[in-house]
């Protein structure tokens, strides 16, 4: 079964900045969604292979219809979470003024601020039936972001998602790298002729290269000080995070220690994707 969010509340109050954050934390996103075509939305996600396993369904006007649909989703055995999203009447005048939209209920209403308080007025019943109700008055997308992670994800460092890629200099950096390392201070297998058409992945060369006293503690101190500092990147809000490793050309060195360092990183609990820039080339 899917883990359906259900986002609804106030025009103007935050929903399309809430659909933005939950996409970049992982989530599937369906904006602006016709109460009609909640069923389908639902049931596909639900399939048998379904790659989608966290629904965020955002709501377009029939917010309404929604609580019956989400009474009949929850029957059905899916966890089903709702926000509410709110904001004072002088913050939306100040946002729709600001962005010169027209407000959903403008054409049956005399104005900007009563089409605000009919909104409001009309979706009142429901918003006591909502699993929480977020204020954005106040908030920027940073601090909307914070209290979305807070109520509906898991721990900061399961969020953030960490890879550990190995390259080789001469073909370049890599371009979406935040931390990068450099090994070729380590003896180069290239030199050794059993090893030389062998890479990082066979054991050969792991033990070649891992096995030497400067490589332990290169890795024992650059995992030492991943530990400590990836708390800090996810406190911050970061969302990915790419550790280069970097020899020559990207075959042994970089690429056993690329592997070392995931290995440890994993063992602490930080899930994390490893990858071979230039191991093919």
């Amino acid at each position: 079964m899917a883990d359906i969010l259900v986002i609804t509340g106030l025009s103007g109050a935050g929903r399309s900045a809430t659909a933005a954050v939950l996409e970049d934390l992982g989530w599937y996103v369906v904006d602006n969604l016709p109460t009609s075509l909640v069923d389908t939305i639902v049931e596909l996600a639900s399939v048998p292979g379904s790659e989608i396993d966290r629904l965020a369904l955002v709501a377009g006007r029939q917010h309404l219809e929604l609580m019956p649909k989400v009474a009949a989703m929850r029957a059905q055995g899916h966890q089903v979470r709702v926000v509410y999203l709110d904001a004072t009447d002088a913050e939306l005048v100040k946002r729709y003024e600001s962005s010169r939209r027209r407000h959903p209920l403008d054409s049956e209403t005399n104005g900007l601020l009563e089409a605000i308080q009919r909104e409001r007025h009309l979706l009142e019943p429901m918003k006591g039936d909502c699993d929480l109700v977020i204020d954005t008055t106040e908030l920027n997308v940073h601090q909307l972001k914070t209290k979305l992670v807070g109520a509906f994800e898991l721990s900061a460092l399961e969020r953030l998602q960490v890879s550990v890629e190995s390259f080789g200099f001469k073909h370049g950096l890599p371009l979406d790298a935040d931390i990068v390392m450099d090994v070729r201070f380590l003896p180069n297998p290239h030199w050794e002729e059993e090893l030389r058409s062998l890479t990082g992945l066979d054991i050969q060369v792991r033990d070649f290269v891992l096995e030497r006293q400067e490589c332990s503690i290169f890795v024992n101190g650059l995992v030492a000080l991943l530990e400590s500092v990836l708390p800090h990147y996810a406190a911050e809000g970061k969302s990915y995070l790419t550790i280069a490793i970097g020899c020559t050309g990207g075959h042994h060195r970089s690429v056993a220690v690329a592997e070392e360092i995931g290995s440890r990183l994993r063992s602490a609990g930080q899930p994390v994707r490893v990858s071979h820039r230039d191991i093919s080339r």
